[in-house]
């Protein structure tokens, strides 16, 4: 029940993912990123242990399609999983198990990687790789706001999605973006009005992390 992407900024080399579900605790369980390395999503009968190995993998030197390839060799329940892995050179993988439940459907294009399963139909991953392609000169966190978005409108699940997450990551150990909704009536709306909060903002809270004398002072 859950539709999702990562997606990489040849400008910044920012990765991010997005994911939205009409289940609780999205974020927590989904995506997985780490700065110069890559991304993993791991889906549908979710095993949330996926993700850091995978990223393990990708660090060891693995490829995309390498790490995916070790990943499903050592997972015995992957007839169930759903997996997703971009690496650091923006190469792209994914896995279906067989009993991932229809409609399932990935889009590989130039920078990101989108699928789903239990979808409204297959066009989803399409029109979400599609928005997010549009206008690569916005910051990679509204590019993937706009493919979940893009998703929804063309059919996401069918059913009213109640959480969703936002996560980027650049440069440093500690996210760059990360916001996450849960149990909320509308969860993209909900997710994108704390996005736009959040976006005059996200490079001064990089700034009182790795420079705090250089901050801006609290507007009282």
């Amino acid at each position: 029940m859950t539709f999702s992407l990562i997606g990489h900024c040849a400008r910044t080399g920012q990765f991010g993912c997005a994911v939205t579900t009409s289940a609780m605790g999205v974020g927590a369980r989904v995506p997985f990123a780490e700065a110069g390395l890559g991304a993993v999503l791991t889906q549908h009968r979710t095993d949330p242990r996926l993700g850091p190995r995978g990223l393990d993998l990708l660090r060891s030197g693995c490829s995309a399609e390498e790490a995916l390839a070790a990943l499903v060799a050592s997972t015995p329940h992957h007839r169930w999983r759903q997996i997703a892995i971009m690496d650091r050179a923006g190469r792209t993988a994914h896995f279906d198990g067989e009993a991932v439940k229809h409609a399932r459907a990935a889009v590989h294009a130039s920078g990101c990687v989108a699928l789903g399963n239990i979808m409204a139909n297959t066009d989803v991953p399409t029109a979400m790789a599609t928005a997010f392609a549009a206008d690569p000169g916005e910051p990679l966190a509204e590019r993937l706001m706009r493919a979940l978005e893009a998703g929804e409108e063309a059919g996401g699940e069918g059913r009213p999605l109640l959480s969703a997450c936002l996560l980027v990551v650049h440069e440093q150990r500690f996210p760059y973006v990360d916001l996450r909704v849960d149990l909320a009536d509308a969860a993209l709306p909900a997710l994108r009005l704390m996005w736009n909060r959040y976006r005059p903002d996200m490079d001064e809270h990089v700034v009182r992390a790795v420079d705090p004398e250089a901050a801006k002072p609290p507007v009282l």
